[in-house]
């Protein structure tokens, strides 16, 4: 199977897996794109990594189950030596930074410590040296080493900044003595012309130069700066943020040009507009996100603030899309400029978990945390609920439409799927499993359903009288939580809490491509129309775009 990513990405992704998860360090040739070496001798996390200036070492700190430092050989791909990275009377250390100049120096800084290592290559020892802070007590965000190696900047969570000088092992100065910065100083960056580049946890960015340390350029970005990066001499520089932004700022005018985005919670649902590939809609939390697919690039943002969004779905039309909200409501937004259309007020008791349209756009289904079906009549003007169809006794997590429009089915969690007469309103026929089901998919022949859930198992079932035509082992761990099938109905898709993307034979039941890319749960998966691609969501809150392995 073929991941679409780019390349970076790809680095990105593992090179952060090292960094949060794992007690592997991952060394990667950037060029080439190659794996060069596991380096695993921490226990737990490990909490920052650092390159000497030449490359020639790497230093590694570990979390607070590990509480060490270590020096690693980049050319042998081996520890030189490691020392505990804080005194006993102190905190963690959470920070480290390399010396501009020297191969031989390094500083970490955290809770209560700030330490100038110095490495004795000879002897395989690194000599730490406390420095001295007189009367402050600070727990250290970030660190900034000047070009000259003449002072490092300390952030810390109070908002102030610490210069020390790194020979002396003294405080310099410190600041700003008034308005301090917003939930701490999480990011900052020397500038070769003088002065620093500061981030704060609340997305102020500011140019500001000591000893006052006050603003003398600064914007306002969108959520808590975690990384600033600088391109040549700083003339341009790139920043990113806890909302998933990357931005590009020039200095000389401090303007920001949003580069990259997606989504920094959980994403809940996926869908493909009615007969087009170009866009697709994603929701997670506050947000419903309208992308294009062959850029990546997003073209819509709607945000909903202090509310979830669980559902996604759009018109057959495209003239709306149809949302489904943890407050009970059903929101309706034009695709173009985002604007409200109408909502839905008190739709369901306990949110709204599930949402599917009808393909002559005159109605909408919906299912709530309490369990009950929902179809409501769609005019110009007005939105009427036409029955409330009280069956189900959990909340409801997949719906369903057949493509005449006269049945539906439902998928919840109480181990029930219905197929209900939207004719006459009514149920026609009840699946029961020892699952919690989780998704749900027509056959295109529409004479059978495929179902799947936490008990890992893909369920092919007869629409005619319920029962179960066979049963597939459909993961090895861990829930299923999404499923697509082709227009043709040859293949489908699963995706879930094994982090794999599968893609299976519908008749043999065998899986024919399997995907790895994930590092979170799968939520949902779609096929996008024409068989292009795949497109995948996740609890970290990634969307994975898929080439379909199949020509249609």
């Amino acid at each position: 199977m073929d991941n679409k990513i780019s390349p970076e990405a790809q680095v990105a992704e593992l090179e952060l897996d090292a960094v949060i998860g794992f007690n592997d360090i991952i060394l990667w040739d950037y060029k080439k794109r190659e794996l060069l070496a596991r380096l695993s001798l921490h226990k737990g996390k490990i909490e920052a990594l650092a390159f000497s200036p030449n490359d020639l070492y790497l230093v590694s700190l570990g979390g607070p189950d590990d509480g060490s430092v270590v020096v690693w050989s980049i050319a042998k791909r081996d520890a030189i030596c490691g020392s505990p990275a804080a005194g006993l009377n102190v905190g963690n250390a959470t920070n480290v930074i390399f010396s501009r100049c020297r191969d031989e120096m390094f500083v970490t800084a955290g809770n209560g410590t700030i330490r100038v290592w110095e490495l004795d290559l000879p002897n395989r020892k690194i000599w730490p040296t406390e420095c001295q802070t007189g009367q402050m007590k600070r727990i250290v965000m970030s660190i900034g080493m000047a070009d000259d190696d003449s002072f490092f900047y300390l952030g810390t969570t109070t908002g102030d900044i610490l210069k020390m000088n790194p020979r002396t092992k003294l405080l310099s100065d410190a600041g700003p003595a008034k308005d301090k910065f917003s939930l701490g100083v999480s990011a900052i960056r020397c500038l070769k012309m003088g002065g620093l580049l500061v981030g704060s946890g609340a997305g102020l960015l500011v140019f500001c130069k000591s000893p006052s340390y006050k603003p003398i350029k600064k914007i306002q970005l969108q959520g808590g700066i975690t990384s600033i990066t600088l391109r040549g001499e700083g003339h341009q520089f790139f920043v990113g943020t806890e909302e998933s932004h990357i931005y590009r700022v020039s200095f000389t005018d401090f303007k920001e040009t949003l580069i990259a985005t997606c989504h920094f919670e959980a994403v809940e649902d996926i869908v493909f507009p009615f007969g087009t590939a170009e866009l697709f809609a994603t929701c997670a939390k506050k947000d419903i996100r309208v992308w294009h697919t062959s850029s990546n690039r997003e073209l819509l943002r709607i945000t909903v603030p202090n509310m979830t969004c669980h559902g996604i779905d759009f018109m057959r039309d495209g003239k709306s899309i149809i949302s489904a909200w943890n407050d009970g409501k059903i929101r309706a937004f034009a695709p173009e400029t985002g604007q409200l259309m109408y909502v839905i007020n008190s739709a369901h008791r306990i949110g709204v978990t599930a949402i599917a349209t009808t393909s002559d756009c005159k109605r909408v289904i919906s299912g709530g945390g309490e369990g009950e079906v929902r179809v409501w009549q769609i005019g110009c003007q007005t939105q009427k609920l036409e029955e409330a169809l009280k069956e189900h006794k959990s909340s409801v997590s997949c719906i369903r439409v057949k493509r005449n429009n006269e049945e539906c089915v439902t998928a919840s969690t109480d181990g029930t799927c219905i197929i209900w007469d939207l004719v006459h309103l009514r149920r026609n026929q009840m699946i029961l499993a020892n699952t919690l089901f989780q998704c749900v998919c027509y056959h295109p022949e529409e004479f059978q359903i495929i179902t799947s859930g936490t008990d890992r198992k893909i369920a092919y079932w007869e629409v005619f009288d319920g029962t179960v035509i066979r049963e597939l082992e459909g993961s090895l761990s861990g829930s299923i939580n999404g499923m697509d099938i082709t227009q043709e109905g040859v293949h489908f898709v699963t995706g879930g809490n094994d982090h794999l993307v599968k893609v299976w034979d519908y008749n043999e039941g065998e899986v024919t491509h399997v995907g790895v890319g994930h590092s979170g749960n799968i939520t949902r998966i779609r096929i996008s129309p024409g068989n292009q691609y795949i497109v995948s969501v996740s609890a970290d809150g990634a969307i994975l775009r898929w080439k379909y392995p199949y020509t249609s």
